[in-house]
């Protein structure tokens, strides 16, 4: 039987950085990852996250000790050679366009200029109200829109490279990856002592379940309730060349959806959220006229796109909106990093630092309290 110091089973947007984090605190790790989680589609490939390839990230600035975390890291991974990870700064538009959103885009507008005030960041060059026309110029395909924030140090990042890129990070650092199903936890009583992938035992004096909507696969085992279902979301991505878009901002209005902008054209509008979906991972005729409305609705010059394709994934959703972080109760040598819904790209690589953390016996700044499991149990 093999043995290895920690194993995370899960490759995505918060298993990935675990092992990263993990890998670079203990001279060896094993990291499970899947495709589409434990027990779905084997043989090898890059880990994968979940629905969107970027999601926008909010207006105002992140709490201390997490706004900082991806700058370093793809400094970090730029170090080690870890290959592209896509991350780049191209600002962020608010946007209300149409009649429905003017209330809540005044409510959010002043609830971040309270907190600009408040922390004395980010300055007023670099986020502040802009007129239709500049907003329109930042963004030739918008609407004429009723009101317009611009958020000057915005980032977008593709999760996939993200993820692949922490994973040959994390390699360089000691890692081994063992690609299939992780299908079941090895238990010595009450303490986790390793998992079954594809029928090979493999021990390990930790475990960390990142394994987004298919986490809750090991709940029986754990005796606790995880409660993150599968929700589907589709995007579409779009061919605006010969447009130079990836100067353009992403643009956020307030209907729960999205506009990301890449370089050579490309112009991704999403996504669904569709709760209930279970693991069915296919696009629908629904799905697909809902992301072309609101991406029409926000910014009618996208028309003329040429389609370049539909993604569909699986975003594990909490049942109240909550990560699920930290140690399972009654149960040593186990941690949880699942739950992050559509904020995957958002928190996911402080997630997995901060329960790499606690799996390897560090010390953890953050209070991570309100993501326990235990909030689930009756």
């Amino acid at each position: 039987m093999e043995t290895y110091d920690l194993i995370v089973i899960g490759g995505g947007i918060a298993g990935a950085p675990a092992a990263y984090h993990a890998a670079q605190r203990r001279q060896h790790a094993a990291g499970g990852s899947q495709r589409r989680g434990p027990g779905h589609q084997r043989g090898r490939g890059h880990p994968r996250t979940g629905t969107e390839q970027a999601r926008p990230g909010r207006m105002v600035q992140p709490r201390r000790g997490r706004g900082g975390l991806l700058p370093s890291l793809v400094e970090a991974l730029a170090a080690v050679d870890a290959g592209p990870t896509s991350y780049a700064r191209c600002g962020m538009l608010l946007v209300a366009a149409t009649d429905d959103e003017v209330d809540d885009f005044q409510a959010a507008s002043e609830y971040i200029f309270a907190r600009q005030q408040q922390r004395g960041t980010p300055a007023a060059a670099d986020l502040h109200a802009v007129s239709a026309a500049e907003a329109k110029e930042l963004f030739p395909p918008l609407t004429d829109v009723l009101g317009a924030l611009y958020y000057r140090h915005a980032a977008r990042v593709d999760g996939r490279l993200m993820a692949r890129a922490l994973h040959s990070g994390a390699t360089s650092h000691g890692l081994t990856t063992h690609y299939g199903a992780a299908e079941r936890l090895l238990m010595d009583g009450a303490r986790v002592t390793g998992a079954r992938v594809d029928g090979d035992a493999v021990s390990a004096g930790a475990v960390i379940i990142a394994g987004g909507a298919w986490s809750k696969r090991f709940e029986d085992q754990l005796g606790v309730r995880i409660a993150v279902e599968p929700q589907r979301g589709q995007i579409i991505h779009w061919d605006m060349a010969p447009a130079e878009t990836g100067a353009w901002p992403i643009v956020n209005a307030f209907h729960g959806h999205y506009i990301v902008t890449w370089p050579n054209g490309r112009v991704v509008t999403g996504a669904t959220r569709e709760t209930g979906s279970g693991y069915n991972v296919h696009t629908s005729a629904a799905g697909i006229r809902e992301v072309i409305d609101e991406g029409l609705r926000v910014a009618p010059g996208l028309a003329t796109a040429r389609l370049l394709e539909i993604r569909v994934g699986l975003r594990p959703y909490p049942a109240d909106g909550l990560p699920v972080l930290g140690a399972v109760p009654g149960v040593d040598g186990v941690f949880l990093a699942t739950g992050h819904g559509p904020t995957g790209l958002q928190l996911g690589p402080y997630s997995g630092k901060v329960v790499a953390e606690l799996a390897t016996g560090h010390a953890v700044a953050a209070d991570i309290s309100a993501f326990d499991v235990a909030r689930f149990q009756a």
